[in-house]
C-alpha cells in the first residue's frame, strides 16, 4: 500500500473514500447525553462496528491550535500556531492569525493531494480555510464565503448551487452543517477522495448538552455522518475542544480580569494580558477562554507576579513561558513570560473594558482554552487494530491530531 511521509509520520493512500469532521466545540457530554437520548444512531453504531474512545486535544484548547494539529499529525511546537491571536514580540504588536503565514510545517492534506488523491477541505471558518489548505493543489472552500468560490482560488466554483442553498449566516448552527452537506455533495460527486471537514462551535457556546438546540443541532449532524458512511466513507470524528459552563449562579460570566489586577497591584501598566481565544468571531464568547498568556512590562519581578496570579480564585495553573511551552508542546518563542489558566468553572480576561459581553444576549457563558476541556471524543466507523492502540497507549494515549494516521493507517 502506497504512503506519504508527513511531519515524521507515514500516512496510507486511502483505500476508500476517508472522511475526517472536526466536531467543534464537541464536549464529551453532548455524545454521552445524546446517546443516553438515543438521538445519535449514527455514532452509537461507531460504538458496535467502529472505535469509540476519548483522546487530549492540544492545550491550549482552542480552535486554530487544535486544527492547524489534526492536519498536521503534530503538536504546535512543530506547526507553529499556537492560538488565534498572539502578541509579536520583536514588533510589539498584536495580531490576530487568520491566514497561513505562521505555519511552520507542512499539512497531510497538502501531501496527499500532491501524491495524487484528490482532497479536499471545507471549513465553517473562512480564517480556518486559509490556514489549512496551504500549500493544498485540491478543494478548499469555507460555507462562510461559500458564495465567493472560484476554480481558480478554491478549486471549485458554484458551491451554494452544489449544497443546494446559499450560504448561511456566520453566527447560526447552519453554518457547520453546510460543510458537512458540502462534503457529502463532494463525496457523491468523486470529486474528492480524502476529505476534512471542520465545523463551528457556535451552537456549543449558546447550548448546553440537552438543550433542545444542541439537540435538534447534534441530530442533524449526526444524521449526515450516517450519510457519509453510507456513501462508502471511512469516517473519523474528533473535537478540537471541550466546552463548559463558565457562569456564577447568577447567570453572570465567572471571569479574572488578571491584566486588570494585576496592574491594580503592581502598577498601571505592570503587564499585558494576551487572550488567545480572540477571533473574528467573538460575539458567542466575548474572547473570553481559560487559557492568557501573560508579558511584563514595567513589572519585573516574574515570579511575584505569577504568585498574586496563582492566588486568584478561579486560577488553576500559573506556568511560566518555558515551561509552558515544554509541557504543552508549544513555540518557545511566541510563549509569554508566564501562562496562566483557568478551571474548568472559570474564564480570564485581560481588563472588563476589552471584553463586549453584549453578544451573549442573555445566555450564560460557555467557553473553552484550559485543561478542563483538554478531552474529547475521538471516533471511527471503522475498527482500530489492538497493536495501533496498543501503540499509542505506549506513547501518552491517543491525541486528537492522531485522528488521520489512525483512519488511515490504523483500522482494520
Amino acid at each position: 500500500m502506497a504512503d506519504v511521509s508527513v511531519n515524521g509520520r507515514r500516512y496510507r493512500f486511502p483505500e476508500q473514500p476517508t472522511v475526517i469532521i472536526c466536531f467543534d466545540g464537541c464536549d464529551p457530554e453532548y455524545i454521552r447525553r445524546g446517546l443516553a437520548d438515543g438521538i445519535l444512531p449514527s455514532i452509537a453504531r461507531f460504538r458496535e462496528t467502529g472505535f469509540f474512545g476519548m483522546a487530549d486535544a492540544v492545550v491550549p484548547t482552542f480552535t486554530n491550535p487544535n486544527n492547524a494539529s489534526i492536519v498536521t499529525g503534530v503538536p504546535p511546537a512543530v506547526h507553529g500556531i499556537s492560538g488565534n491571536y498572539y502578541l509579536d514580540r520583536a514588533t510589539g504588536e498584536e495580531r490576530m492569525i487568520t491566514d497561513a503565514a505562521l505555519m511552520r510545517c507542512g499539512t497531510i492534506l497538502a501531501a496527499m493531494a500532491d501524491a495524487g488523491v484528490p482532497t479536499a477541505a471545507v471549513t465553517a471558518k473562512d480564517k480556518l480555510r486559509l490556514m489549512l489548505t496551504r500549500n493544498l493543489k485540491g478543494i478548499g472552500f469555507s460555507s462562510e464565503k461559500a458564495d465567493q468560490a472560484t476554480v481558480a482560488a478554491n478549486g471549485i466554483g458554484d458551491v451554494e448551487q452544489m449544497v443546494g442553498r446559499a450560504r448561511p449566516d456566520q453566527y447560526s448552527a447552519d453554518l457547520s452543517l453546510y460543510v458537512l452537506d458540502a462534503g457529502i455533495r463532494l463525496l457523491e460527486r468523486r470529486a474528492a477522495r480524502l476529505l476534512y471537514l471542520s465545523l463551528s462551535d457556535f451552537v456549543q457556546h449558546a447550548h448546553a448538552p440537552g438543550e433542545p438546540e444542541a439537540d435538534a443541532f447534534n441530530r442533524a449532524v449526526d444524521e449526515r455522518i450516517g450519510r457519509l458512511v453510507a456513501a462508502g466513507a471511512v469516517v473519523g470524528v474528533v473535537a478540537d475542544h471541550g466546552m463548559n459552563d463558565k457562569s456564577r449562579s447568577d447567570g453572570k460570566p465567572n471571569v479574572v480580569f488578571l491584566e486588570q489586577e494585576l496592574n491594580r497591584r503592581f502598577g498601571e501598566g505592570a503587564v499585558r494580558v494576551i487572550c488567545p481565544i480572540t477571533d473574528p468571531f467573538v460575539r458567542h464568547h466575548g474572547a473570553l477562554g481559560s487559557f492568557v498568556r501573560v508579558y511584563a512590562r514595567k513589572a519585573t519581578d516574574i515570579a511575584a507576579l505569577m504568585n498574586a496570579s496563582a492566588a486568584l480564585p478561579g486560577v488553576e495553573a500559573v506556568v511560566d513561558g518555558a515551561e509552558a511551552a515544554r509541557r504543552f508542546q508549544l513555540p518557545p518563542d511566541l510563549e509569554g513570560d508566564f501562562v496562566v489558566l483557568g478551571d474548568a468553572a472559570t474564564v480570564i480576561g485581560a481588563a472588563a473594558a476589552e471584553h463586549d459581553l453584549s453578544g451573549l444576549a442573555g445566555h450564560r457563558l460557555r467557553s473553552h482554552g484550559g485543561l478542563g476541556e483538554q478531552r474529547v471524543p475521538f471516533m471511527l466507523s471503522r475498527k482500530l487494530r489492538p497493536e495501533y492502540i496498543a501503540e499509542r497507549n505506549a506513547h501518552g494515549g491517543l491525541r486528537n491530531f492522531d485522528i488521520f494516521h489512525a483512519a488511515l493507517s490504523g483500522i482494520a
